[in-house]
């Protein structure tokens, strides 16, 4: 795909569509020298040059990663005409084509009924699932994961609601038996579950979530912002994921509500994320009025089922063009997915075949964890795994040939451990590699990737200081 032509071909047909109204004298105040804008584009670019290369599968650090040319061209498009999809008569175009894509999403994670929409952020998507779930279980807590995103902590404070944490087990996964003590102490409205923690990508048990949570009359809420896409995975004999993540994957269908991040693995520019509920009556918990907005038509405009007021109708006409190209099918989407899966799942087998590095645990969706391998056959030390870690990333960021960009992920001592029984629990927590392969182009550079990371790990260790130094 051609990104300057289809830009091109956007600019076109809005210079089109405009020239079909009265002709009208640009204002004075808007004009712009052209040298000047000359002078200060070549400023931005240069600045741009600042960034780390997300487009490249040389970064293998965070969830990061360029939109689809695709989702450019129609953000583009449609940028310029700067629709708002509060209300219908600020985005009459593209709030249809919100409403298309959300039923897209609700199809996707099994709702046969559902109300929802795009949201900013998938901080802003929870933040409307908690809301929801504090007018639904007014005076009670939310029970959330000891690995859940840190924002649930911060959303339930903003809305004067009790954190309740529940431990994990030795693979990061919400722990079924602490979640059934703390249910029956009846503190918990709702539970979070999360389908891909943003450290180590693990999946709670959603599927053994659900009925468990329903027995004590309480709502569950699927944080599936990073997983929920791997959802189109989990169909069929030979899907990419293993047996329990599938099940959990399925269960989505039986959430009170999802929030899912398309500017993740949707191919998306940020920022677009979305909410959706099972129950179309939870828009109640919505309603407001607005004397200067909603005029134009008695369908439901989008701000009357969100709290966000002004958000760009450009995303949702991104993501309507993207999931006409590359539908949310198996074999849509859902290749795209694979591609990082597969290169996961390879990269984990190099990392246990090296004698370079070792894994921390097995990815379970795209997110690889691993650490520089002590020299001989000593036990790993905390201490001594946390700054070969760090010393990995840093050297490989900052080489001036051949760079590789990482990042680390801090787990405390226990966590560990658990993992690896004969450790050296000389400190309170560590640092480990973590690698987000979310880009498809990760699979066919693997092997460069894996090597390039093997010789930083070999000497890493001469860098750190002795255990407890």
């Amino acid at each position: 795909m051609e990104l300057a032509y289809w830009l091109g071909r956007g600019a076109e047909a809005f210079r089109e569509w405009a020239r079909t109204y009265d002709e009208f004298a640009p204002h004075a105040a808007t004009a712009v020298d052209e040298a000047a804008c000359e002078v200060a584009f070549e400023e931005l670019i240069a600045r741009l040059r600042g960034s780390y290369p997300f487009f490249h599968p040389c970064y293998a650090g965070q969830m990061l990663k360029p939109p689809h040319p695709v989702a450019v061209a129609g953000y583009a498009a449609a940028m310029l005409v700067n629709s708002n999809n509060h209300a219908l008569d600020g985005g009459p175009a593209t709030s249809v084509m919100e409403e298309e894509v959300v039923e897209q999403l609700a199809e996707m994670a099994g709702f046969e009924a559902h109300v929802g929409h795009l949201t900013s952020s998938g901080t802003q998507a929870n933040l409307e699932a908690l809301f929801v779930a504090r007018e639904s279980r007014p005076g009670t807590g939310v029970a959330v994961s000891a690995e859940a995103h840190y924002t649930h902590a911060r959303m339930c404070h903003l809305l004067g609601v009790p954190v309740l944490t529940v431990p994990v087990d030795a693979r990061g996964r919400m722990d079924m038996g602490g979640l059934e003590r703390l249910l029956s102490t009846g503190a918990a409205g709702t539970v979070v579950a999360t389908t891909g923690t943003t450290a180590l990508g693990a999946v709670d048990p959603l599927h053994r979530i659900v009925p468990l949570a329903r027995r004590y009359g309480v709502r569950v809420h699927a944080d599936a912002a990073y997983g929920g896409f791997f959802r189109l995975l989990a169909d069929g004999e030979q899907a990419p994921v293993a047996p329990e993540t599938r099940e959990a994957l399925r269960a989505l269908a039986q959430c009170d509500s999802v929030a899912i991040d398309p500017h993740k693995h949707g191919l998306q520019p940020y920022g677009c994320g979305a909410v959706l509920f099972a129950d179309p009556d939870v828009a109640r918990f919505f309603r407001h009025d607005s004397p200067y907005t909603y005029f134009t038509s008695r369908r439901p405009h989008l701000g009357e089922i969100s709290l966000e007021c002004s958000r760009s109708g450009a995303a949702a006409a991104a993501l309507w063009l993207t999931l006409k190209l590359l539908p949310l099918t198996p074999g849509g989407l859902g290749a795209v997915l694979a591609a990082g899966r597969r290169a996961a799942v390879r990269w984990a087998g190099l990392i246990s075949d090296s004698p370079y590095l070792e894994p921390y645990q097995p990815p379970e969706l795209d997110i690889v964890t691993y650490y520089p391998a002590p020299p001989g056959s000593s036990p790993p030390c905390l201490s001594r795994v946390g700054a070969a870690s760090k010393e990995v990333m840093h050297r490989g960021m900052n080489a001036k040939e051949d760079p590789v960009f990482l990042s680390v992920a801090r787990v405390t001592a226990g966590a560990f451990t658990a993992r690896h029984a004969g450790a050296v629990a000389d400190a309170g927590d560590t640092h480990v590699l973590r690698s987000v392969l979310m880009k498809p182009e990760s699979e066919p550079y693997l092997e460069r990737l894996h090597q390039r990371v093997e010789r930083l790990a070999k000497t890493s260790w001469h860098a750190a200081r002795e255990c407890g130094g």
